[in-house]
């Protein structure tokens, strides 16, 4: 074949390009850079009046990422003072490269009609096409809906390029699979999706990404195969993550403990028993569980729709489940309104602190945040309110308050939506002196402090889940 060719006459991957220096692109630029298969890394990040001071900071071999990321600040020092990593602004070094891959965010504006917005990545893809070279290769690892490799990015690349792709170049799929607050670890050990659009480009492929896994392996399949897989499995934890939710309004319903519940089920084990008891919470955030369902509905649509056989006029499982996640926030409005309410105060006028802002515990990650849509419910019903995160340092439109004492002075109502270590040691004394409220609400969209310590202490309690305790006896 003409491809495996110029695969041989280019020999093996040396250099290599990341476009995208987000959670994704920068912990897998510094491990290729780190490996001794590899030569040069380059890690592409636009100049912008948003994210260019990126730049110089990881060329000075510090993260960009504020959260606590074991390992990557370090692996940063060593591969820039090692000279196998820099980062640029300049994508024409693109043409200098054996291998490039892609990790863009692809998020939806309008979740209902299933359009997502590929615009910055069709502007990677069309750069990577503009200086493609006969023989390199090119991974997609942004989450994308199923098909978008061997359509938009096939023939992106092949109009910018005048190459074909599995004739001229290597083309494949192969999805992050990291979580932030362990980006390197996830790519060692986790094993890797790589889909090709063809054998020789998922060959290509597995040779790129080997050499940085530990204990994970390379799963090779079809580029759309890929897709779905990623997909799926984002899918599939937002679906568990909504079952455990929906139980906990089913238990705040029936006056019980979801965490008894949630503990029972999960003691039985042994054969043939699979289930995975994940944690309800005040709400779903980042980048991707908010949007790889529609990303697997619109792929359906798009391949199978004519062949899909389903209930008829029955909605989709996936969706309904999104569903219960995003309203999650507007149940812990509702809880903060009922506890204000026992505790004698209107919403209007209430000052409210919502305790984390990230939806990650230990994390600056903001990305389609949780806690964004519950304040806006709050200021819609007249409340006054105050942010801190110890994590997060500025957020467009949201003042975020670094020091916790001080955003504690005088509020009705205290409301963890992160789980951040900062809040797990919360003194209720020193907080009810700090508020100044014979009552003071605490609203626990994480289950981090014990209801009967603070209600001990006079407070208001609500929780999630927390059936057992959410009417309880106010205390003096």
């Amino acid at each position: 074949m003409a491809l495996e060719a110029l695969i041989k006459k280019r020999g093996p991957i040396k250099k290599i390009g990341v476009l995208g220096m987000g959670y994704v692109g920068i912990p897998a630029a510094a491990l290729f850079a780190d490996s001794p298969s590899f030569d040069f890394v380059y890690g592409f990040q636009r100049d912008s009046a948003s994210s260019g001071y990126k730049i110089s900071m990881l060329n000075r071999g510090e993260s960009p990422l504020k959260g606590e990321e074991p390992g990557l600040e370090d692996l940063l020092t060593k591969v820039v003072s090692a000279k196998k990593f820099a980062c640029t602004s300049d994508f024409s070094k693109i043409a200098e490269l054996d291998a490039v891959t892609l990790s863009i965010q692809t998020p939806f504006l309008n979740k209902e009609d299933l359009l997502p917005d590929f615009s910055a990545l069709k502007e990677g893809i069309r750069q990577v096409g503009h200086y493609l070279t006969p023989g390199m290769l090119v991974v997609l690892e942004s989450t994308v809906t199923p098909g978008t490799t061997t359509t938009l990015a096939r023939e992106l690349l092949e109009q910018d390029s005048g190459l074909r792709a599995g004739a001229d170049f290597a083309l494949a799929h192969a999805p992050e699979r990291v979580m932030v607050g362990r980006l390197l670890r996830n790519i060692r050990e986790h094993d890797r999706i790589v889909g090709g659009i063809d054998n020789v480009s998922t060959r290509r492929a597995t040779e790129l990404y080997s050499p940085v896994l530990t204990l994970g392996k390379v799963i090779p399949m079809s580029a759309t195969a890929a897709e779905v897989t990623k997909t799926t499995e984002n899918t599939f934890r937002d679906l568990q993550i909504a079952a455990m939710n929906e139980l906990a309004l089913y238990c705040e319903a029936m006056g019980i403990n979801v965490y008894d519940v949630r503990t029972g089920v999960d003691s039985l084990k042994g054969e043939g028993i699979t289930r995975a008891m994940l944690w309800p919470g005040a709400g779903v955030g980042g980048h991707c569980l908010t949007k790889d369902t529609y990303h697997l509905e619109r792929g359906v649509q798009m391949l199978g729709k004519d062949l899909l056989d389903y209930p008829k006029d029955e909605p989709s499982l996936y969706v309904l489940a999104r569903h219960i996640n995003d309203f999650m926030p507007t149940h812990m409005f509702r809880l903060t309104m009922d506890a204000l309410g026992r505790a004698g105060c209107s919403s209007k006028g209430s000052k409210v602190t919502i305790l984390g802002w990230a939806f990650l515990a230990n994390s600056d990650d903001t990305r389609n945040t949780p806690p964004e849509p519950y304040r806006d419910h709050l200021i819609k019903a007249g409340a006054t309110v105050r942010v801190h995160d110890p994590y997060v340092k500025e957020y467009p439109g949201v003042p975020i308050l670094q020091n916790l004492e001080e955003s504690l002075k005088g509020a009705d109502a205290i409301v963890i939506f992160a789980g951040h270590n900062h809040y797990k040691n919360l003194d209720p004394d020193s907080i009810r002196t700090l508020s100044g409220k014979a009552h003071p609400v605490i609203i626990d969209g994480r289950n981090m402090i014990d209801p009967d310590l603070f209600i001990k202490h006079g407070f208001v309690y609500k929780g999630i889940g927390r059936g057992d305790k959410n009417m309880h006896k106010i205390l003096p």
